[in-house]
């Protein structure tokens, strides 16, 4: 997760399948999606979803070593019986 401000960075771990609630206009220039997480406080604008797109490879890359790096896995964790 990017964050909202300098250092504000977080790495998300335990998310394997989150979908997407809604999908809101932010004037011209973005949108704001609420996610099923519970996540809405993001605004991405297109010229930052066209980066994202763009650079997809290399990002899923490095956020799938920075999940290595700290023992940390996309899934979330199994429930208790």
């Amino acid at each position: 997760m990017q964050g909202h401000g300098p250092g504000q960075k977080v790495l998300v771990a335990g998310r394997r399948e989150v979908g997407i609630l809604r999908v809101e206009p932010v004037g011209h220039y973005a949108i704001r999606i609420a996610f099923d997480d519970l996540h809405d406080s993001g605004i991405y604008s297109w010229d930052y979803l066209h980066q994202l797109g763009r650079e997809y490879a290399d990002r899923w890359a490095e956020y799938e070593r920075a999940l290595a790096a700290k023992g940390l896995v996309r899934d979330p964790p199994k429930r208790k019986t």
